[in-house]
């Protein structure tokens, strides 16, 4: 308390002094003219309640030369009625419709403060921060949405100091908490209707799990019972085809209804498989499945080397004509197929047909991808060793020797000595005279690099 001022209004007055607030100024800004304020009451949710209000204080307030003034939730004038002698001479005090009452434009009052705390209070003759309003007594309370649960108007009733009353306050708050009942019963009467007229649209997403949402993102109905409980956030412009967070839950897209929102929890892409191959040199093929090594036959590392080769599939005819010429047979393909597929990841090869359906990387292709992009150093790097060179696969082979032939091209082409080097230390350079010739030309007689004679 200071000088037995209550903790209530001083805080009240130290928010209207940080707001600058001249206590010797007099009226409230005039924010819109009476004609367009009839447009903002239409519109309003309190327009539901206002004749609620009416009822339950504009009579009391008329017999205690008082009156009712409904605000929205900045404090906005959006009604006013009572005692003819008090509201003209609220006219004079600037308490009008199209007004604005919150602390920040004019002080501590009943309506601003109401407000600021959230509260239903009562701001008393000096109590008000500016000395014009010391003649006046308020008493005000806030009206919640029963959607959202935020403030969304005010009810005050006010009048001459000289009638002050201590019951005003209880009867204020009280007209209050009906219009919220009554904001209440009219939402769920909404809802109702918004159901039965739309869950046929949350059913019709059959597996896929939605709900039905009131116009302010209230959860009404979901499929699964229970996958989502608490309201969403639509933002202040909800568009069809929006996309909402969900938080854990993920992401949801909203359509609109013609009352309220569908929203469909978007389903995640399914994580694709990551599959690297190392079919250049050795003797023994391998990949690594998601990380997991995995050992395969020369006869699946083929299939796998056709596979990676024609990523839009290829029937089990045109397989078996690739790994066996004219006598090739599609049953035999059938066969090792599913042998194949039972060592992988269920769904990572498709059928109808065959095809990879994995995050792919293989060795021969990153080297084909080297030397596209002009990346010789790189393509001679890589290029350890032959393709499968244990097939005698007919396309395994074509595959093999067009490759083997493209690095050794491209390292003469390019008289790159860090090329040429690694080209004759892989296992198709070591016996290349040409590129012996060409690497020995290139470098000084003392380099180390240059190769033994022989």
């Amino acid at each position: 308390m200071t000088d037995g001022v209550r903790d209530l209004v001083s805080a009240s007055w130290r928010r209207s002094v940080a707001a600058d607030v001249d206590p010797e100024r007099g009226l409230p800004p005039l924010v819109y003219a009476r004609r367009e304020v009839a447009e903002l009451r239409a519109g309003h949710p309190l327009a539901e309640a206002f004749p609620l209000l009416q009822e339950t204080l504009v009579r009391i307030a008329d017999e205690a030369e008082h009156m009712m003034v409904v605000t929205d939730a900045q404090g906005l004038v959006l009604w006013r009625e009572g005692h003819r002698t008090v509201l003209h001479r609220a006219e004079d005090a600037g308490l009008v419709e199209g007004t604005r009452w919150s602390e920040e434009t004019i002080g501590t009052n009943a309506v601003g403060t109401a407000l600021a705390e959230d509260r239903a209070l009562q701001i008393h003759a000096g109590e008000h921060h500016v000395r014009a309003y010391h003649y006046w007594t308020c008493a005000a309370a806030p009206i919640h949405s029963p959607d959202t649960g935020e403030v969304i108007g005010i009810v005050d009733v006010t009048g001459p100091a000289t009638g002050f009353h201590p019951t005003t306050l209880a009867l204020v708050n009280a007209a209050a908490k009906l219009a919220e009942k009554h904001l209440e019963a009219r939402a769920a009467l909404r809802d109702e209707r918004l159901l039965s007229r739309n869950l046929p649209h949350l059913l019709g997403l059959g597996d896929q799990a939605g709900a039905l949402l009131s116009p302010h993102g209230r959860v009404l109905a979901a499929q699964p019972d229970g996958w989502l409980r608490e309201p969403v956030d639509l933002g202040p412009a909800p568009t069809d085809g929006m996309r909402v967070a969900l938080g854990p839950l993920g992401e949801g897209v909203v359509e609109q209804l013609a009352e309220g929102y569908l929203l469909r929890l978007r389903r995640a892409a399914p994580r694709r498989a990551s599959l690297a191959l190392r079919f250049l040199g050795g003797d023994r093929p391998h990949g690594r499945l998601d990380g997991r090594r995995i050992r395969l036959s020369l006869r699946h590392a083929e299939l796998l080397t056709l596979l990676v080769l024609h990523p839009d599939g290829l029937t089990a005819d045109g397989l078996a004509t690739l790994l066996y010429g004219d006598t090739g047979k599609a049953v035999t393909i059938r066969a090792e197929m599913h042998r194949l597929r039972l060592q992988l990841t269920p769904g990572l090869v498709r059928t109808q047909p065959y095809r990879l359906d994995a995050a792919v990387e293989a060795d021969f292709q990153t080297v084909r991808e080297a030397l596209r992009a002009g990346r010789v150093r790189d393509a001679a790097a890589l290029h350890r060793g032959e393709l499968l060179p244990a097939s005698e696969a007919p396309a395994v082979r074509e595959e093999r020797d067009s490759l083997a032939v493209a690095v050794r091209s491209a390292v003469l082409r390019s008289a790159d000595v860090e090329a040429l080097g690694s080209y004759r230390r892989s296992e198709p350079g070591r016996l290349d005279t040409e590129a012996r010739e060409r690497l020995d030309a290139l470098l000084p007689p003392d380099d180390a690099r240059r190769p033994p004679p022989g």
